[in-house]
């Protein structure tokens, strides 16, 4: 990693050397027009660092983990457990048997649903959401409704696009059983105010599952401090690879859940009369994991270290900030999410321009926004709206890329004039 990288702090942090970390920040689309990439809310961009630990795993040590007693296997075992180690230090987990790898958040949140809820939700029980929830955070819950006949309650938001904490609070009853909220909305930027969440659902006894997709790859989380019950989040909207994710458990809520998936890895023994599961993590990882996926997270997180939230944080609020002013003195525009407290995220409509129509013109700019409903279509139909077009920033994001989004939404605005 580029010396300056590595030595970066919110004074001093070189955002030229960070850019050059990521290959794909240099290429041009559409007609030789640089890449203006902003759709960091959907997945955000890999730097060599993770890419590097990827290929080196497929290349030179490809071998399964765990059951292996060569070389090879000794070694990505050892790298796919250190992996785990790095997350739970990430998190502050109390032991590396609280994180168990899955494929992502949705695979996360379904685990919970299926295992967790089976056990512990009856007929009359309650679940509360919101409604600002990314649709991985409603069907799994739902389908639970429909197996239990339990109770799904949905805490209502205001026209800012914050929890109605007053609402949320009432909905809380001795039989609530689970409150499963995003930290950070992925359609609106809504950071929630989770330690109150968190604090009221404890009250009555309720476990706390928090969607933290949108949240650990802009600021600290600290799973102790917080006192969840279950914290999920995806690699590929953390700086790794697709196909991996973190469902994070409090080790005795973790213990008293049922295996979802049985086969390899997750058994003591096996004979035909009776399967012996094994402890923790192993009996909630079925099978062949994302092993390399696993160690670019590791990689992926490491990254993000030595830059340091407290710089990560300095360059999204700033380009936050001037990216809101720059949109809000346009004509006709409409931003959709306007909290008090908020990450980088920006949508928005425009009169007389549908946003997936917004979306391909910004494209043919060179600007990768995201057009449609976020998978978060109750947000929509809050704000009594199709769609809407999505800005997300990273700390790789420059003001001239704030500048080229404006300036591509003006084109747009006088193509419809």
């Amino acid at each position: 990693m580029n010396q300056h990288t590595l030595n970066s702090t919110p004074s001093t942090m070189d955002l030229d050397a960070i850019r050059r970390d990521f290959p794909i920040l240099s290429r041009q689309v559409r007609d030789g027009k640089n890449l203006i990439y902003l759709d960091n809310a959907a997945t955000t961009l890999k730097p060599r660092q993770v890419l590097d630990v990827v290929y080196d795993h497929y290349a030179y040590g490809a071998s399964n983990i765990h059951r292996g007693v060569h070389f090879l296997s000794e070694e990505a075992t050892k790298l796919y457990e250190g992996a785990r180690e790095t997350v739970r230090r990430f998190i502050n987990a109390r032991e590396t048997a609280e994180v168990i790898f899955t494929s992502g958040t949705t695979s996360a949140i379904n685990l919970v649903a299926k295992s967790w809820g089976r056990k512990n939700v009856s007929a009359g029980d309650e679940i509360i959401i919101t409604h600002m929830e990314h649709h991985a955070n409603i069907v799994p819950w739902q389908m639970l409704r429909e197996e239990t006949g339990c109770v799904l309650k949905i805490a209502p938001i205001n026209d800012r696009g914050e929890l109605d904490m007053a609402a949320f609070e009432s909905l809380i009853t001795p039989r609530t059983k689970m409150v499963a909220v995003v930290y950070t909305s992925n359609s609106l930027g809504t950071i929630n105010p989770v330690r109150d969440i968190i604090r009221l659902a404890k009250v009555h006894g309720a476990a706390v599952l928090l969607d933290a997709a949108q949240t650990v790859a802009h600021t600290k989380v600290d799973v102790q401090s917080l006192d969840c019950d279950f914290l999920v989040f995806s690699g590929h909207k953390l700086f790794a690879t697709s196909g991996v994710g973190v469902l994070y458990g409090k080790r005795a809520v973790l213990e008293a859940m049922p295996p979802l998936m049985g086969g390899g890895d997750m058994i003591k023994s096996v004979t035909f009369e009776k399967t012996t599961y094994a402890g923790l993590p192993a009996r909630l990882e079925a099978g062949t994991p994302a092993i390399g996926g696993a160690i670019g997270l590791g990689a992926a997180i490491d990254y993000i270290q030595k830059i340091g939230f407290a710089a990560i944080a300095d360059q999204e609020k700033d380009l936050l900030a001037y990216a809101t002013g720059l949109l809000s003195e346009l004509p006709g525009i409409r931003i959709i999410g306007t909290a008090a407290e908020k990450t980088a995220i920006i949508s928005f409509v425009v009169d007389g321009i549908h946003p997936h129509d917004m979306g391909t013109l910004l494209d043919a700019e060179g600007v990768a926004v995201r057009a449609g409903h976020h998978c978060t279509q109750p947000v929509m139909a809050r704000f009594k709206i199709p769609a809407t077009t999505r800005a997300s920033f990273s700390f790789y994001n420059t003001r001239a890329d704030a500048d080229a989004l404006v300036h591509a939404i003006k084109k747009a605005i006088e193509v419809f004039a």
